[in-house]
Order: C-alpha cells, then sequence, then structure tokens
C-alpha cells in the first residue's frame, strides 16, 4: 500500500487508480499513516467520566484506548469524485490489546466548525467515545465527513444521505487498513451508530452497507440516536425547531450546491443582510455555535423568529405546502424511510427533545418499519431518565418564560440526551457481539 498526500480529482479512470486502489477506485484507502496521538489509560478515562459525570453512566473503564489520527480516500457527491476525509480511529489497548473486536463506526453530530476534528483526545465527544465504547472493548471509528479538518473538500454536504453513508463506509474500511500497525485486533463484525446529524448518517451506512455492500461488512447491528429520519415530514411542521437559525440554512444551502436547484437566487430564499453570506457561511473557519449569534452572522430569539429572520416567507411557505417545491423533492430524498435492515437496529431519543422532535423522525421511522412488518427494530425514549437526572426537582419546567426552562431545554438534545442514548447502544450492542 502506498501513501500519497495529494489530493485526487476524479475525472479520469486512470488519475482515480493511481490513487490508491483496491476498493471502488481507492475509496477507503488510507492518504497518509495512520498516527497514534496518544494512548488514555483506564486510569484517566475514569478520572474523566467522574469529574464530568458520566461514571454512572459510563461505568468503568476496562481498557486502556489509543488515539489515532486517520486521513482516507472518500467520494465526493458527483459521480466518480474522489476527495479525502479525515477522522479518528479508537483502539483499545493495555490489557485489551490481544482480545479481537468489533468495530464501531460512528457518526458525528451537527458541526459548525470547520477545523474540527475528532482525532483530538481533548474533543468531549472523541472522549465520550472512547468511554462508552473503546474503554468497554469496542474499537471505534468516526469519520469528520467531507469538508471537515483534513478534508479537501470543497463544503460539507449537510444531511445529503448518500455522501454521509459514503464517508462512514469508506471510514470503516480505513480503519481495516490501518488496524494491524496501530495494534488492533478486528473481529470483522461492523456496528453502525451515531448522534442527531450521525443518526441520519448512520442508518444511510447502516441501509447502504446491507444493500450495496452485503457480501464486505458483516453488519451486526445498528443504533441510531435522535436522527432526523423524516427531513420532508419536517419540512411541513408550522413551527421551527430549536437550532432553525443554524440547521436548515445550512441544509439549504448545502442542496443547493449538490442539486443546484433549491433556488434560482439566494435572495429569494434568505432576506438581507443573511443573504449576503449564508452560502459561505457554514461549516465556519472561526465561529462556532455561539459566536455564530453573538458576532450577528445568525439571528437569536425564538425559534419562528429565528426562522423568520433568515427565510424569505414565500420561501418557507412553499416548502410548507407545495408537493413540487424543489427543498421538499430534495428532503423526500434524504429521508431514510422505507428500507428494511436485515441486523438489529435500536431507535433512541428523548421525546422532550425541541431539536429533533421524535414525535417527527423516531416515532415515524418506528411506524415506518412497523407498517412493513420489521420485527428487529426496538425504539426507546430516555426523556423519563433525563428528567429526572436535569429536570428541576426530577421533572421538565413548564414555564416558557422561566430560566430553568430556557436552560433545560437548550441543552436537552446537545447535552442532556446523547449519554443516555449512547448507554442504550452500548446496552444492545453488548447483547449481540460479547
Amino acid at each position: 500500500m502506498k501513501y500519497f498526500r495529494l489530493t485526487c480529482i476524479a475525472a479520469v479512470a486512470a488519475l482515480l487508480a493511481a490513487c490508491g486502489g483496491s476498493d471502488e477506485n481507492g475509496r477507503g484507502d488510507l492518504m497518509e499513516p495512520p498516527t497514534v496521538l496518544t494512548t488514555l489509560t483506564a486510569a484517566q478515562i475514569d478520572a474523566g467520566t467522574t469529574s464530568s459525570g458520566l461514571r454512572a453512566i459510563a461505568g468503568k473503564a476496562r481498557c486502556d484506548v489509543k488515539v489515532v489520527a486517520l486521513n482516507y480516500y472518500t467520494a465526493g457527491v458527483k459521480a466518480g469524485e474522489l476527495t479525502n476525509a479525515s477522522g479518528v480511529m479508537l483502539v483499545p489497548a493495555g490489557s485489551c490489546s490481544t482480545e479481537r473486536t468489533a468495530l464501531l463506526a460512528y457518526a458525528k453530530g451537527t458541526d459548525v466548525q470547520k477545523p474540527r476534528t475528532l482525532a483530538n483526545p481533548q474533543d468531549s465527544e472523541t472522549f465520550l467515545l472512547a468511554a462508552m465504547y473503546a474503554a468497554p472493548g469496542y474499537a471505534v471509528v468516526a469519520t469528520d465527513y467531507l469538508g471537515f479538518a483534513k478534508s479537501g473538500y470543497s463544503y460539507h454536504p449537510y444531511l445529503h444521505a448518500d455522501s454521509e453513508a459514503t464517508s462512514v463506509i469508506d471510514s470503516v474500511r480505513a480503519a481495516r487498513k490501518a488496524s494491524a500497525s496501530v495494534g488492533g485486533n478486528l473481529s470483522g463484525r461492523i456496528l453502525f451508530t451515531g448522534y442527531s446529524q450521525g443518526g441520519h448518517a448512520s442508518m444511510a451506512a447502516h441501509r447502504s452497507a446491507e444493500r450495496d455492500y452485503g457480501n464486505e461488512f458483516d453488519v451486526a447491528a445498528g443504533a441510531h440516536l435522535a436522527g432526523p429520519y423524516n427531513l420532508s415530514g419536517s419540512l411541513r411542521i408550522p413551527d421551527a425547531i430549536a437550532g432553525v437559525q443554524f440547521f436548515v440554512p445550512y441544509l439549504v444551502t448545502a442542496w443547493q450546491k449538490v442539486y443546484g436547484n433549491i433556488y434560482s437566487d439566494v435572495k429569494l430564499a434568505f432576506k438581507a443582510p443573511y443573504s449576503n453570506y449564508i452560502e459561505t457561511l457554514l461549516p465556519n473557519p472561526t465561529m462556532n455555535y455561539t459566536t455564530l449569534v453573538t458576532s450577528g452572522a445568525l439571528p437569536s430569539g425564538t425559534p419562528n423568529q429565528a426562522r423568520d429572520a433568515v427565510f424569505q416567507p414565500a420561501f418557507i411557505a412553499s416548502s410548507q405546502t407545495n408537493p413540487n417545491d424543489p427543498l421538499y423533492l430534495a428532503a423526500q430524498k434524504n429521508d431514510i424511510l422505507g428500507w428494511t435492515p436485515k441486523s438489529r437496529v435500536l431507535l433512541c431519543g428523548g421525546s422532550g427533545d425541541p431539536t429533533v422532535p421524535p414525535a417527527v423522525h423516531q416515532r415515524v421511522m418506528a411506524a415506518d418499519f412497523a407498517a412493513r412488518g420489521v420485527t428487529n427494530v426496538i425504539s426507546v425514549d430516555v426523556d423519563s431518565a433525563i428528567q429526572a437526572t436535569f429536570g428541576p426537582g426530577g421533572t421538565a419546567p413548564t414555564d416558557p418564560a422561566s430560566a430553568a426552562f430556557a436552560t433545560y431545554y437548550g441543552a436537552y438534545h446537545g447535552t442532556y440526551e446523547p449519554p443516555f442514548c449512547h448507554a442504550q447502544a452500548r446496552a444492545a450492542f453488548d447483547v449481540i457481539v460479547k
């Protein structure tokens, strides 16, 4: 295997072959040798879960964990387009180094920071993966997606199911190729999981792995957590979701780049001043969720106020009511409805989630499976655990004008919900592969 530090441009088959070549014109080949960044000891992981309050959910670490940086070839949006993505591999080490392990492919939640990589031992999401999965004995690979960190792709195709799937699937291929050189000992069994955007991505990857690559991947199970599976349905709800000023412009501008027909003029979709820069705002080279708002780059306010500040009313009205609206039709292409998994599936979310409401996504997904007689799916609601742990007095606050209400629901999707759903995922995986 040769390593190349140049970005390949997929236009000529011979050039693609020169970039690597074993899986689909080089997809999954390593662009750089894998790099061990550090080894987190079990004691360090326990100290981190204790200080963060995760110990009760994650449990005591059994393994040390090697943190390995990956940079691998993957597909772009256009047919035959070869590009790259970076990511992290977490390898059980120390007393676990001789054990054969399943490989868990993880897809991260919505990220607005272009330089961010999960190949960072100090990243909170990376640490969560280490504590919840790698320290108990799973190998983990997590992609940064197209358009982030070391990826040379010109944008991030946000919530575009096909490219999410290829980014995740090719990360599995890359991890397999890196494993021996970094002390991994993979069993061959594959698990898929992801949270929020990652729940959409992990389900898209799970679907593709079984449908398109059944001879290549032994898929044991998937756990898809708080994902927006029913994107077309989400456009039809009258009230905006929490975080609308981030997620919906991100989606609209990404799909405009993918499909080219979401709007004919950016000013027909977005109001000034946002129309002047919205197409290049996300992901951002310097700003995060907080500074995007405090700088004025995106508006604050209630979800409906933020939506109405950013978008032209006719654009929103068409997406809500017109069956031939381009945004609605694009959303239908990226729904993850209508597929039949061969392996076990866990759906997890909290019914109080104001950002990815289970009533719009998880319950619709579960009902879609049930309507077609799919019996290997479990749907779990962790809201009661979230209320008991984080609600004032053990219940969710009910006064929308109170500070407690703002704090609770502001942290629900991004902070409170993930650990409980990851605990459900790990418990499901333990039954299947251990």
